[in-house]
């Protein structure tokens, strides 16, 4: 694409201060007409780049016009090469735009750069599994967010027919393979899973977006709401402090720790919405963990103990 050829000649030119026609083709891999054709397209939209003729002569950023890229600290740009070279290893778009932001680098962060875009590869997939593919609703929805203009789908809840939304894109989020947008709606904002929409096409209409948004705050919030819709009973248990790592990781959000007691066990809240739900998390831990209330978990863990007991216990003789 044009755009992002124009986008690596000013960088390129911002790193090197000044370049040839001819040194620009080799580095973008096109042809030296084209190179001219982008520099001269340049210069007739206004972007300070003009040439100087003659022997050691070529293209140069007028005043030392700069972008902002090769201002980034050493660790700023190992950031960002950490951050975007995993998705490279499934994206050909993403490993051609990092080769050109190496190229427009100063030379002594490339190494680093580029030593920390190959640092890590993402496999999508599950051992034994096939390879996860994106819902084919999210480019139209990524479309519609970048060029500000309203999406039209069909959304369908869990157990319900399929019913048409127009929405003001936001932001989205992949939260564990699972997809969700943020949008505006009459009704305020909303969160809509990806994976239930079908036929999303991008309008005419222009979205609006609040000034101040911030998807990684409104996710937050999002997240916020659903923990507390999840969390409308706690138990109060104790489990020896090497064990709680593993709770932990089984209630996520929905576990909070009290304090440490002298018999070296842990007093700690776990959270689900019924008495039920916690119980069978917990039923698995046997003796190793104690439950000190309510009662209804209690007897939840009884009820389980007692179905367990009379399918598996092995008959007296």
């Amino acid at each position: 694409m044009r755009a992002d050829r124009l986008v690596a000649t000013l960088l390129l030119m911002q790193a090197r201060g000044r370049v040839t026609a001819s040194e620009l083709a080799d580095e973008l891999e096109i042809s030296v007409a084209t190179a001219r054709r982008d520099l001269e397209a340049l210069s007739a939209a206004g972007v300070p780049v003009y040439p100087q003729p003659g022997r050691g002569g070529g293209w140069s950023l007028i005043g030392g016009a700069r972008t902002d890229l090769s201002g980034l600290s050493a660790s700023e740009a190992q950031a960002l090469f950490l951050l975007a070279g995993p998705a490279a290893s499934i994206s050909p778009e993403v490993k051609s735009a990092l080769r050109k932001l190496v190229r427009a680098l100063p030379d002594t962060f490339r190494a680093d750069a580029q030593a920390a875009a190959d640092a890590v590869v993402v496999d999508p997939s599950r051992w034994g599994e096939r390879e996860k593919g994106r819902p084919e609703s999210l480019a139209v929805l990524q479309a519609g967010i970048v060029r500000r203009r309203k999406v039209r789908f069909g959304y369908a809840k869990k157990g319900a027919e399929p019913v048409e939304r127009v929405v003001d894109p936001w932001g989205l989020v992949d939260k564990d393979d699972v997809w969700y947008l943020i949008a505006g709606t009459e009704q305020g904002r909303r969160t809509f899973r990806v994976d239930r929409m079908s036929g999303a096409e991008v309008s005419d209409l222009p979205a609006g977006r609040p000034d101040d948004f911030e998807l990684s705050r409104e996710w937050e919030q999002v997240v916020d709401r659903v923990e507390q819709r999840r969390s409308g009973l706690d138990a109060t248990v104790l489990i020896a402090e090497r064990h709680l790592p593993i709770l932990q990781d089984h209630f996520g959000r929905q576990s909070h720790v009290e304090e440490t007691l002298d018999d070296g066990r842990v007093r700690v809240t776990v959270s689900a919405p019924v008495a039920w739900m916690i119980a069978q998390q917990l039923a698995g831990w046997g003796s190793m963990i104690e439950v000190l209330g309510p009662p209804s978990v209690q007897e939840e863990l009884a009820r389980i103990g007692a179905e367990l007991v009379e399918r598996y216990a092995t008959p007296v003789r």
